[in-house]
């Protein structure tokens, strides 16, 4: 068993990851400051209330649980705002994350494994994307993801620092014994706007239908929560055998157009979207998917949720049986 302090262990991805290694015998330790995490979602490990700011803070909670690694999830996460409001992201994501790791330099941890993004990678000139793809990041939410992965590699050099950086590409589904599951706000994933949208609650946009796709709508390589997690439990395990520091893809290597998302979840629900339809946004590109094979051959991992609809239908699930909770 592994003691794991896990920044942002409130969210999304952190919640889910937490119930994931409680499974596995781990002890996740749930740090967050409860901005766009829910303490309800803390139910397999302790929480303590912080932010990655707080050096004496970080410094009471390594002394009292004495983690064995960090598993670092805490960051603002929207492309769009990190374009409107770049000193919020590098604030957060950048400084942050290196108060965090001299904290863990201070306290003697010297293992993480970072959530990272597909967002590093930019707009690629091929595809699918591997780890080998150039990345040359596009707005400041990649940027701040990029330059933790090259802070861990000089944290390597300096101080012995061992960790695996995880890339992930689009996030969906929730956990499907439906105890947790996907709430944002504000909400710009695409599967939670869609379902909104075929529940009653606001309308739908589709941005661009001339995309040289199938049908005309942009695609993506949607991967399932569930997923995600069982690969972050696989990184422990990797760590704690003596793994070499390293980064990994983590996708289906199939995509998904926006049309396609809207039909499974009208198919889910059995209510229609109604999209309305916009111009393109800028920076779009037409299709963005990867190669995850990297992560299978070294630690074993293989998604089990590559069907759309099956992982639409465990987002359904939650949003009906939970009505959307609230902050």
């Amino acid at each position: 068993m592994a003691r794991i302090l896990v920044t942002g262990g409130a969210g999304y991805i952190g919640s889910h990851t937490c119930k994931a290694l409680a499974a596995a015998g781990h002890e996740p330790i749930v740090y967050d400051n409860l901005v766009y995490g829910h303490a309800d979602t803390v139910k397999w490990g302790p929480f303590e209330e912080g932010d990655i700011h707080d050096s004496s803070r970080l410094d009471e909670v390594f002394a009292k649980h004495k983690p064995d690694m960090v598993m670092h999830f805490a960051a603002f996460a929207y492309v769009g705002e990190s374009i409107f409001e770049p000193g919020k992201y590098y604030v957060n994501n950048l400084a942050g994350s290196i108060n965090l790791l001299e904290a863990m330099r201070r306290n003697g941890c010297d293992q993480m494994i970072f959530s990272s993004t597909c967002a590093t990678y930019g707009e690629p000139e091929a595809l699918p994307i591997s780890e080998s793809t150039p990345q040359e990041p596009i707005n400041p939410y990649g940027f701040t993801k990029l330059a933790i992965e090259r802070a861990l590699k000089d944290y390597t050099q300096a101080y012995g620092m061992r960790w695996v950086v995880f890339r992930y590409f689009n996030a969906a589904g929730c956990d499907p014994e439906g105890e947790l599951g996907e709430r944002h706000e504000p909400e710009t994933h695409i599967i939670p706007l869609a379902l909104r949208a075929a529940m009653g609650e606001g309308a739908f946009k589709i941005f661009g239908t001339d995309y040289p796709t199938e049908d005309g709508t942009c695609q993506r390589d949607y991967i399932h929560v569930h997923d995600l997690a069982s690969a972050h439990v696989l990184g422990v395990d990797y760590l704690l055998d003596g793994g070499a520091n390293d980064a990994f893809n983590l996708a289906t290597g199939t995509p998904n157009s926006v049309q396609q998302i809207v039909d499974a979840v009208e198919r889910a629900v059995g209510r229609p979207v109604n999209p309305e339809f916009a111009p393109r946004r800028a920076g779009d590109p037409p299709t963005l998917f990867a190669d995850a094979s990297y992560a299978n051959k070294i630690l074993g991992w293989k998604p089990i949720y590559k069907e759309i609809d099956v992982t639409i239908a465990t987002a359904a699930a939650w949003f009906a049986g939970n009505n959307r909770a609230e902050d």
